[in-house]
């Protein structure tokens, strides 16, 4: 096969899209290359529709190779094992604008995979392997609605900047993700510093020429290398059964918009669900329950989209901009550091907010580099929130993602570790769910975090927005319900402060939104956002002003880091005995910074003396107080100072004669003594003797 290679530049490189060297027996598969980053995608579809499924089974993976960067797995097996989060995520950004683009009804099994084969630690592989992804389903026999196009832009000091390296990504005070097709855009991804809606648009409008020249390179790769795509079997309701089905479910659906709550909604469905198979599915005639299970989905769908174009409601009886009941509760529960419940309608979140040292910090170890985390934020989605039995696993990318994006939110009023040094674990259980739980996540983490006293930037809320298309009217929804969500074109979420936005995420179903429709849909989400920030700061207005009684209190030293070794001691002899004669936590980084955490005020107070004992200089003429540990004919050594100790010669030990140093001190004796001396070796001499008695008297440890 001929090697065809095809490049546009793109920013500060050039995007490199090469096929027919790598993976041939694929039914797609590119190498894109950008800088000296390097992902191989391929895209492979079975040849037979998988039976009895309702939906499409498509598989997306996205994987880092540790020799990308010239690195050899940790642990015992020197391999890679399961996906890290970071892989998760960028799984998760290729799906969920591709998924859309397939045909409706199609049933064969599709997986597609991205391989970072080279990393230059600059450049991300995960936009390369969107517009890889796009690329090899457009080349290949895979029927696809593409192609689709993927950048990232960043605004650091004030200037936007296209696919920004790691390191301008930390440094921006914006960094968005943008997906788009012919027709629009398809997916956004976006973490900000608490930024106005109006730079979000700007960082768009600045990412389409981008997104632009992007697809023309793929429209020209398609042309020149692109296969006659197949026509695969479809799994579509017949016309005949949808009608039947429609007719049957029609007074029953008519009823759903006089019902208020989920509940009722759902016991409505599960009445109709059952006379419908009863009367419809026939075996014999190849009418099956997967099949009249399609149709009512479909009826419904059209059901509810109709109902909220044309009545111009919703099926709750809301108005378009109007969020569902809240209610917050900071404090809760009586043993964690801080906890918050969340409740909007039937989306609950109870976060709870645990501190711990810099101990507790999560180590990840990916291409880029070793980083640590001292903020995390895991969520749950257990299935009883939904009214569901079922086996209880690990969890799932669906968590990892909406876990992501919470954390993604409230991560930029965290503080700095400098002024909050603690390792904050925030972990949200969803209760119920009818509509955006991880938005609940977020209101639900702020009320936390003020909760546990953590000296966040302001209160953080999020909600999610909906969009319907339907007859050449748009319609769109703030606060998405369920079933809303199921059956509309869009799912936007937007979190954020009183100053600005900190989270974004788009997803849509439809072929893509114009500028001018995601400008309408961030106003919205702003004003929902506000009037939720006023119920939260109803509940708690800001911080408490102390931690929980159960919270460890850390308290941070300074020491010269040449110093750093006595505190530890040889094999950490010195810094394992404090922390057993206290209970304290100790850290100590490469810089001298100490941190001593306890529970208890005095055992910390006990640990900081001794650290600073440590570390102290013994001044000649200061007194101090000591104890024996040592006697020897010529003198006694005592130790006035944690691990420092001194000879008082015989001959300073009394004012009178010393036949014998035993019969002035023992082992163990608590004696004042002055520095008297610090050799050219750094002995130090030490008196009793010159210790006079107004010194003594006066003398305060």
């Amino acid at each position: 096969m001929e090697v065809k290679r095809f490049e546009a530049k793109i920013g500060k490189e050039t995007l490199i899209i090469e096929n027919g060297k790598l993976a041939k027996q694929a039914d797609g598969s590119v190498c894109v290359r950008y800088g000296e980053t390097v992902v191989l995608i391929t895209a492979v579809m079975s040849s037979e529709q998988r039976p009895g499924l309702n939906f499409l089974p498509l598989t997306v993976e996205f994987q880092e190779r540790t020799y990308a960067a010239g690195k050899i797995p940790g642990g015992f097996f020197k391999r890679e094992g399961r996906p890290s989060e970071k892989e998760i995520l960028s799984a998760r950004m290729i799906d969920r604008p591709i998924r859309p683009l397939f045909p409706k009804g199609l049933r064969n099994d599709l997986q597609i995979v991205a391989t970072v084969l080279s990393s230059d630690i600059i450049n991300d592989g995960d936009i390369l392997a969107i517009i890889g992804t796009s690329t090899a389903l457009g080349i290949s026999n895979i029927p696809f609605d593409g192609p689709l196009a993927a950048v990232r832009v960043a605004r650091v000091k004030d200037e936007f900047i296209i696919f920004p390296s790691y390191a301008e990504v930390e440094e921006s005070s914006l960094s968005i993700t943008i997906t788009s097709g012919t027709n629009g855009i398809v997916m956004l991804e976006a973490g900000a510093q608490q930024v106005s809606k109006e730079l979000v648009e700007e960082a768009i409008q600045f990412g389409l020429p981008y997104l632009t020249d992007i697809i023309k390179l793929q429209e020209k790769i398609i042309s020149e290398i692109g296969v006659e795509k197949v026509s695969p079997s479809l799994s579509k309701p017949d016309d005949e059964l949808i009608e039947k089905t429609r007719t049957m479910a029609q007074v029953r659906l008519n009823s759903l918009s006089g019902l208020k709550t989920k509940e009722e909604r759902a016991e409505c469905m599960a009445l109709l669900k059952d006379e419908v198979l009863n009367e419809l599915v026939n075996e014999e005639n190849g009418i099956t329950k997967t099949c009249v299970k399609e149709c009512l989905d479909e009826v419904k769908t059209d059901f509810a989209r109709k109902f909220i174009v044309e009545k111009n409601a919703r099926l709750d009886g809301r108005a378009f901009e109007e969020v569902r009941e809240i209610t917050c509760e900071a404090g809760l529960l009586p043993r964690t550091h801080g906890s918050g419940l969340f409740t909007r309608g039937q989306t609950q979140s109870l976060a709870v907010v645990t501190l711990g040292t810099a101990s507790d910090e999560q180590r990840i170890d990916a291409l880029a580099g070793e980083t640590k985390k001292s903020f995390m934020l895991h969520y749950n989605f257990p299935p009883f929130s939904v009214g569901e039995a079922r086996p209880m696993r690990g969890p799932g990318r669906r968590e990892i993602g909406h876990g992501a994006l919470a954390e993604k939110a409230l991560k930029p009023v965290m503080p700095s570790n400098d002024d909050f040094p603690y390792t904050v674990r925030l972990v949200s259980d969803i209760l119920e769910s009818n509509g955006s739980s991880s938005m609940a996540s977020v209101c639900g983490g702020s009320l936390a975090l003020m909760d546990a006293g953590v000296p966040i930037e302001g209160a953080v809320a999020g909600i999610a927005l909906g969009l319907i298309k339907e007859n050449g009217k748009s319609v769109i929804l703030t606060d998405i319900a369920g079933m809303e969500d199921h059956c509309g074109d869009m799912d936007f979420k937007a979190a954020g402060t009183e100053k600005g936005i900190t989270a974004i995420q788009m997803d849509v179903k439809i072929n893509g939104l114009s500028l001018e429709m995601i400008s309408k849909v961030l106003a919205q989400s702003e004003k929902a956002r506000l009037s939720i920030l006023d119920k939260m700061k109803a509940e708690i207005s800001e911080t408490r002003a102390d931690l929980s009684e159960f919270a460890p209190r850390i308290t941070t030293l300074q020491i010269p880091t040449t110093k750093i070794g006595e505190v530890i001691g040889p094999s950490g002899k010195t810094i394992r005995k404090i922390i057993a004669d206290t209970g304290v936590s100790i850290d100590i980084n490469d810089e001298g910074r100490v941190m001593i955490a306890s529970t208890d005020a005095a055992n910390s107070k006990k640990a900081i003396s001794i650290v600073e004992g440590l570390i102290a200089e013994a001044e000649v003429g200061k007194l101090y107080k000591g104890k024996i540990v040592r006697v020897e004919n010529f003198g006694a050594f005592v130790e006035f100072l944690p691990g420092k100790s001194g000879l008082v010669h015989v001959s300073a030990l009394s004012n009178e004669f010393v036949k014998s140093v035993g019969d002035v001190v023992k082992i163990g004796d608590e004696v004042i003594v002055k520095v008297t001396e610090r050799d050219n070796l750094g002995r130090i001499n030490l008196s009793i003797k010159a210790v006079t008695p107004d010194e003594k008297d006066n003398f305060k440890a």
